[in-house]
């Protein structure tokens, strides 16, 4: 298994608030960044897999919509997020 309870733990204690905050937008968008980059590595060797193809692209929109709440309700937890995962946008 790629993602299991101490990798999830670990990921919600560096970008939220502490290990049990998984309700934040930044730690979403850090989970979401997570799997986004393991699909897309399962990606490279199976390219004919359109139900992964499915996943990542709606993975890809769940992660651009908090991107965009976050972006419009505060500024700065946005910059920060974006310049920790190093997100171009």
């Amino acid at each position: 298994m790629y993602l299991d309870s101490v990798k999830k733990q670990e990921i919600f204690g560096q970008y939220g608030a502490s290990n049990t905050d998984t309700g934040s937008a930044e730690s979403q968008i850090a989970l979401f960044s997570y799997r986004i980059s393991h699909l897309t590595e399962h990606m490279r060797a199976n390219r004919k897999d359109n139900t992964t193809k499915r996943a990542l692209v709606k993975l890809v929109g769940k992660r651009r919509a908090l991107l965009n709440y976050l972006k419009d309700r505060d500024i700065n937890r946005y910059r920060a997020i974006v310049k920790a995962l190093g997100l171009r946008k």
